[in-house]
């Protein structure tokens, strides 16, 4: 198994053990989303178009773009819609201008309502194009506007009188003559050619005037983040960081499941590992607090990094593990094999497997099962016993917390014998009596009467 499918198996296991948990976390989050819509009004945004006919590079486009959000257009658009409590530097923060294709620029105008989103786009679009032709000269002074007109008109009733010369002139019977009409016709040529070039120098010939294509639409949304957004991001966020938070706190954690670790960390020799039938824990007096009911109403009160229990064997072979622990102590310990079963407080699973273990003794040793507090271990005198053992189950101990209980065992005088690894398990399922499993005893009691009556 790679480890993307380990991650995505503990990431099962978590939504699997934790789902009340994460659950809560949502719907915090929805509510936190929820809030945040509040404290942030509605927003809506539209466009309006302006279009710039004629031949334009993309510079020029950018600077038309930044022209139509500077604050000179957005303060005129400001005074002329006069918002109450509205100014131009408010309504700056809310245009926004980019260069499209096709030399189009697009204004955005944002505001609360839909009806001021769109009047905001027409009005910065309609003070663009005002401001731009005042730029352009176009509503200048007239005097200046009206001189190249002028210069053209004197130009042409010039060749006009250069022409009625030439006509008026000798037709050729002198040389003077034929001199004079060469010289009228380069004249009128020369001026001919300087009203092209005052044509092709008039900004107003290459571009055209600019063009709002139509009135901004209005907005029937609200912009993004919208309150359902807000919402549903929050409610994913915050199940998001329970996820992230348990897959930290499993990197994170120090609590030994080898058998080799835990041994090491008390500084003896593992025994075995032996099986306990999973059961639903034991209802405690601390339980009833309202602590307690709220870590047992949000799922919180079981591990979650544990692995599911897996199916064991019958009843048999989970009693031989055992038989086999007690043997490997009574070869470990000398007479009088009594031993003091230190379990840490709180682990069910290890307090239900010393049970089972002092039970399957049957007092060859002889075992006592104390209960040892893991944050403050204190461990009894030693009297009569051999030494300790020390049963828990996997997971649930950090390296510290064990060598903390063998020191606690080394100050009672207790030497650690050894350790056992208690795990849960699922007990198979009893067989019914109908079963032909059940009819072998049957058959073979049969066998042996009639063989007893032979």
């Amino acid at each position: 198994m790679n480890d993307e499918t380990i991650r995505l198996v503990t990431i099962g296991r978590i939504i699997r053990r934790r789902g009340r948990l994460l659950l809560f976390l949502a719907v915090l989050g929805a509510l936190v989303g929820y809030g945040t819509s509040l404290l942030f009004p509605p927003r809506y945004t539209t466009s309006a178009s302006v279009l710039l006919p004629g031949a334009w590079e993309e510079r020029e486009l950018l600077t038309q773009a930044q022209i139509a959000s500077s604050s000179v257009v957005v303060d005129r658009a400001a005074a002329t819609l006069d918002w109450a409590g509205v100014s131009g530097g408010e309504l700056r923060d809310r245009v926004s201008a980019e260069a499209a294709d096709g030399n189009i620029i697009e204004i955005s105008g944002t505001a609360d309502t839909p009806e001021r989103a769109q009047r905001l786009s027409d009005q910065v679009a309609q003070q663009f194009v005002a401001f731009a032709a005042r730029i352009a000269g176009e509503d200048g002074d007239s005097e200046a506007a009206a001189r190249p007109e002028a210069l053209r008109q004197l130009v042409v009733r010039t060749s006009r009188r250069i022409t009625e010369l030439a006509d008026a002139a000798d037709p050729g019977r002198t040389v003077e003559s034929v001199q004079t009409r060469t010289e009228l016709a380069k004249l009128r040529t020369t001026l001919q050619e300087a009203v092209k070039k005052l044509d092709e120098a008039d900004p107003a010939a290459g571009k055209a005037n600019m063009v709002v294509m139509g009135p901004a639409a209005r907005p029937d949304g609200e912009a993004p983040p919208t309150r359902t957004q807000l919402v549903g991001g929050g409610a994913l966020l915050f199940f998001l960081l329970g996820v992230i938070g348990h897959l930290t706190a499993a990197r994170t954690s120090r609590r030994l499941r080898g058998e080799p670790e835990i041994a090491a960390a008390l500084g003896s020799a593992p025994l075995g590992a032996v099986d306990v039938p999973a059961e639903p824990p034991a209802h405690r007096p601390e339980d009833d607090g309202p602590r307690a009911r709220i870590r047992r109403l949000l799922g919180v009160d079981a591990r979650w990094d544990l692995p599911s229990p897996q199916t064991s064997g019958d009843e048999a072979g989970r009693r031989l593990r055992y038989r086999r622990v007690c043997a490997r102590l009574r070869e470990q310990v000398s007479s009088p094999r009594r031993l003091l079963v230190v379990v840490p407080e709180g682990d069910e699973i290890a307090h239900r497997a010393a049970g089972l273990l002092a039970a399957e003794a049957e007092g060859d040793p002889r075992l006592r099962v104390v209960s040892v507090s893991v944050s403050q271990p204190m461990v009894p005198d030693r009297g009569h016993e051999s030494g300790a053992l020390v049963v828990l189950s996997a997971g649930s101990r950090t390296a510290g917390e064990l060598s903390g209980i063998a020191e606690a065992c080394a100050d009672a005088r207790h030497e650690v014998v050894g350790s056992v690894l208690a795990g849960a398990v699922r007990a198979r399922p009893a067989r019914s009596a109908g079963r032909p499993r059940d009819a072998a005893p049957a058959l073979a009691a049969g066998d042996n009467a009639a063989g007893g009556s032979v």
